[in-house]
């Protein structure tokens, strides 16, 4: 490796950890429309990621109309104002206080797109035989990772969504047997009185050990 070469990479390294150093996960966003190209190429990104032997287990809806929001934030926020008044443990509810969340899920109607992402248990070959998926979860995580730096590479903000209950978003969307829903990506423009909660990362050695 020449001297030029390893300069190269040491700046590209530095320009996308300097970008990626500057996303906050958003709560308040902007009812401001973002074109469905852009969510298209985000997922294109996000569906060029690895897989247990390349089969890329995911599946990943991209909703804008109105009232299949509205029927999902009506689902999801009965389930969590069920969570948040008598299930959740009160140490998860001190956890989630500096982050300001609460039963109210507003952001599911306020923002431009919600991309539900479903985790496909085992696929289904042309004679409609099970075809056998390796690590799906993980396969799905790191999918739903390089989805959120390609919004936020274009320039849009996020929220990474879990519902309390995820089961009524296959009956909403319509979701074959085998897909399980993962989460729920948020994405649009913040609001312009959106609340970035103040938050630190860790420090560095403690995440990281090089051998």
């Amino acid at each position: 490796m020449t001297l030029g070469t390893g300069a190269r990479m040491q700046k590209g390294a530095e320009k996308y950890r300097a970008m990626m150093a500057t996303r906050r996960t958003v709560r308040q966003f902007s009812t401001d429309p973002v074109p469905a190209s852009v969510i298209e190429t985000c997922i294109r990104a996000a569906a060029s990621g690895p897989s247990g032997a390349n089969k890329q287990p995911w599946s990943f809806v991209a909703i804008s109309d109105p009232d299949t929001k509205r029927r999902i934030r009506e689902r999801a926020e009965a389930a969590e104002r069920a969570f948040y008044a008598s299930l959740a443990p009160n140490q998860w509810l001190d956890d989630l206080k500096p982050l300001g969340t609460v039963w109210r899920k507003s952001f599911l109607e306020d923002a431009p797109w919600l991309i539900a992402v479903f985790a496909q248990l085992y696929g289904i070959a042309p004679d409609g035989s099970r075809v056998r998926h390796y690590y799906v979860r993980e396969s799905v995580g790191i999918a739903v990772g390089f989805l959120i730096s390609a919004l936020h590479h274009a320039g849009l903000d996020t929220l990474t969504y879990t519902p309390t209950k995820t089961a009524f978003l296959s009956e909403v969307l319509n979701r074959p047997e085998n897909e399980r829903p993962y989460m729920i990506v948020v994405a649009g423009r913040r609001a312009a009185d959106a609340v970035i909660p103040d938050i630190e990362r860790k420090p560095f050695g403690e995440v990281a050990t090089f051998i």
